[in-house]
């Protein structure tokens, strides 16, 4: 499983004109599930996630957690993060999760997401949607979780 951490201070997603996930300072959270993922990869992703510290501390260090903030998480389905572009011009995308399984572990993800923390958005799995953010810092953190 992939993931791309972005440190917002604010984030939504769009779809067809419409808002359906907003966040105010939080984590957005591009979430791709590949061949062979499983719950329980996406229970170490998102632990990770919870834990990881990249908000500041009182004295400009990044100790705080998304937790520790009480900011949100936006999460968004991304497939193209399993892109191989290591030969041609036109990315691959054999090793993402098949759209049933990627829908099951994104949908499994996301509430287990709701389950331990309290303010959690999403975008909509499969659809077109246009994502808004500002990313503070800017801090970007890719994460890859194999096995569990």
């Amino acid at each position: 499983m992939k993931a791309v951490l972005q440190r917002v201070s604010e984030a939504r997603v769009v779809i067809d004109g419409q808002t359906v996930g907003e966040i105010g300072q939080g984590l957005m959270v591009l979430l791709c599930a590949e061949k062979g993922d499983t719950e329980a990869v996406g229970q170490k992703m998102l632990d990770k996630i919870l834990k990881l510290r990249v908000f500041y501390d009182e004295t400009g260090k990044m100790n705080h957690s998304v937790n520790d903030v009480a900011g949100g998480l936006l999460v968004v389905s991304q497939f193209t993060l399993a892109a191989d572009t290591r030969s041609g011009t036109r990315p691959s995308f054999t090793s993402a999760a098949s759209a049933d399984e990627g829908r099951r572990l994104y949908d499994a993800f996301v509430a287990q997401a709701k389950v331990q923390h309290a303010n959690v958005q999403t975008g909509v799995f499969g659809a077109d949607m246009k994502v808004h953010l500002v990313n503070d810092g800017p801090v970007t953190i890719p994460i890859t979780i194999i096995g569990a």
